[in-house]
């Protein structure tokens, strides 16, 4: 397996594990949303309409989780010959203050940081400015805002 593809599979596993975890919070939400005890002991208990709204926003919140690990799964990360122009599924490695850093441009998992190669990596999505300056870019060229350089592409 090819680093780029362990780092997509690495991304992938914390996807999945992030669904579990909000799967596992929302049952327990709406379970506390529909226990007996959680019912109010007066007009001014609150308990369990503050469960259901918990419970409902949880819900929300797994619905756009699950869509956005379709969008991952479902998506092909291409790779990159030297002398292509960035593009989505591309991991580009630039050098900020000469230090060293990658972004991988994703459909999903945006914000999200990791290690690639002992050099920070962080998980673009179309909805990010910085991923919409990338694309088209080659080996050489150079942002000015933020100062970026970009020094590979996979």
């Amino acid at each position: 397996m090819t680093p780029k593809a362990e780092l997509i599979d690495h991304v992938h596993r914390e996807l999945v594990g992030r669904l579990e975890r909000l799967e596992q919070a929302a049952r327990d939400a709406h379970a506390a949303a529909t226990d007996p005890d959680a019912q109010a002991e007066s007009k001014y208990d609150t308990r369990s309409l503050e469960s259901s709204y918990l419970a409902s926003g949880q819900e929300l919140q797994l619905e756009q989780l699950r869509s956005e690990l379709r969008l991952f799964e479902n998506f092909t990360f291409p790779d990159f010959e030297i002398d292509d122009a960035i593009a989505a599924g591309a991991m580009v490695e630039v050098i900020d203050d000469d230090s060293p850093a990658w972004f991988l441009l994703s459909p999903a998992a945006g914000g999200l940081e990791l290690k690639f190669e002992d050099v920070p990596l962080t998980v673009l999505t179309p909805e990010s400015s910085l991923f919409g300056q990338f694309l088209g870019m080659r080996i050489g060229d150079a942002l000015d805002s933020p100062a970026l350089i970009i020094t590979e592409i996979r």
